[in-house]
């Protein structure tokens, strides 16, 4: 029998994991906006990540964007940026503690093109082809070795743009609805990366809050159906997916007001499969 339990948003530990914990749900946790959550042993559950290291002076900009044409539909478009205070290819200082994905070549740059998976940049530039006639939203932002975002003011940037019928790149006004944009979990995950799987993302003119906007998580096992959990985020920071089981899953996460309605406008919503296995080769 598939019973039914509830998860908020703000749980730190789920009713499962409290005794571990040692405490209990603090009463504003309690009294959040909840979720029915549909399981199977062991729940799937979302726990904050520990502290990470900080870098309140990194800066990312984009230094320079160009065009060139490419035949008569599509253009070729490359982006260069500058990073302050922060360096690319270094390994972050807990990295080895942190008992996740990691990455080998260290911290870098998350490069999204509108709702598409992220390109990992370990230099400060990035050139992609683009179709004419097309209009594009870029997140760009710094990331630690194992791919959490810095998220302090300054460590990102957007950038709207459009390539024409000509082929010539054309900056659109900067975006001022509320955005969300995806950054992990992505691609596969082998052995002990599969016990803490990391759920990242990146807000922009918008803030998380219990009567506010809030990001919504569906999390799902497609090869066990009744792991099936969606979890309501108010708190901006990023968390590990535990127990989420071996094979083929899938994340959604949207954009809600404060009534729980999907907010309108670019780059809301977004979904990603990943595969988790216990060891290679993965399983198709």
């Amino acid at each position: 029998m598939i019973k039914l339990h509830t998860l908020t948003g703000l749980v730190v530990c789920s009713a499962i994991l409290l005794a571990s914990c040692g405490q209990s749900a603090p009463d504003h946790e309690k009294t959040a906006p909840q979720d029915t959550v549909r399981h199977s042993y062991p729940l799937v559950t979302l726990v904050p990540v520990g502290n990470s290291p900080e870098f309140p002076d990194a800066k990312l900009s984009i230094q320079s964007v160009t065009a060139q044409k490419v035949g008569a539909d599509s253009a070729h478009v490359t982006f260069n940026f500058a990073v302050k205070n922060y360096e690319l290819k270094h390994q972050t200082s807990d990295s080895a503690t942190k008992l996740c994905n990691n990455s080998a070549k260290g911290q870098h740059i998350h490069f999204i093109l509108d709702e598409n998976p992220y390109t990992a940049l370990y230099e400060p530039t990035n050139g992609i082809t683009l179709q004419n006639n097309t209009e594009h939203y870029l997140m760009a932002f710094l990331s630690r070795s194992y791919h959490e975002s810095i998220k302090s003011k300054g460590a990102a940037v957007v950038y709207h743009f459009k390539i024409d019928e000509k082929g010539n790149l054309k900056k659109l006004a900067d975006p001022k609805t509320p955005m969300v944009f995806y950054s992990r979990p992505k691609g596969d995950y082998i052995g002990k990366d599969t016990a803490n799987v990391l759920l990242d993302f990146y807000v922009w003119n918008a803030g998380l809050s219990n009567d506010g906007y809030k990001v919504k998580a569906h999390i799902m096992n497609e090869g066990i159906k009744t792991q099936d959990t969606t979890v309501t985020i108010t708190d901006w920071k990023p968390y590990f997916i535990q127990n989420l089981g071996q094979g083929k899953s899938q994340v959604t996460l949207s954009l809600v007001d404060k009534d729980g309605k999907t907010v309108e406008g670019p780059s809301t919503t977004a979904t990603r499969e990943f595969n988790l296995t216990a060891q290679e080769p993965m399983k198709p």
